[in-house]
C-alpha cells in the first residue's frame, strides 16, 4: 500500500492550497480517508477525514470552515482544499486510510492503518 501526498508548499497568509493524495494497492473505496498534521515540536493532530460508508466529512475545530476534505473513488484519490491559511497551519501534512467509518473513529490517528510520507506546508504572515 502507498499513499502518496502532494500539493505542499510556501504561502502566504489568507491563500489556498489544495493537497492530493493518491492511493495504491488498496480498495480505495472501502477505506475512510483521513488528514493530520504535525507542527515542529508538537504532536501529531488531526486535521479531516472522510467516511467511505456514508461520505461523512470531520473536522478540526480550528480549520472547519476553511478547509475541505473530498474524495475521487475513481482516481482512487482524497484532496484537502485549504482556504484562508493561517501561519498556525504551517505543518507536514499526512494522509492515511482507515477501515472504519464512524466519527469517533474517525478523530483517532490510532484507527489509521496506513500512512503517507507527508508534505510540507508553512505559511507566512
Amino acid at each position: 500500500v502507498q499513499l502518496q501526498a502532494s500539493g505542499g508548499g510556501l504561502v502566504q497568509a489568507g491563500d489556498s492550497l489544495r493537497l492530493s493524495c493518491a492511493a495504491s494497492g488498496l480498495n480505495f473505496g472501502i477505506y475512510s480517508m483521513g488528514w493530520f498534521r504535525q507542527a515542529p515540536g508538537n504532536v501529531r493532530e488531526f486535521v479531516a477525514a472522510i467516511s467511505y460508508r456514508t461520505r461523512s466529512t470531520y473536522y478540526a475545530g480550528s480549520v472547519k470552515g476553511r478547509f475541505t476534505i473530498s474524495r475521487d473513488n475513481s482516481k482512487s484519490t482524497v484532496y484537502l482544499q485549504m482556504s484562508d491559511l493561517k501561519p498556525e497551519d504551517t505543518a507536514v501534512y499526512y494522509c492515511a486510510s482507515s477501515g472504519y467509518y464512524s466519527a469517533s473513529d474517525l478523530y483517532t490517528g490510532g484507527r489509521y492503518d496506513y500512512w503517507g510520507q507527508g508534505t510540507q506546508v508553512t505559511v507566512s504572515s
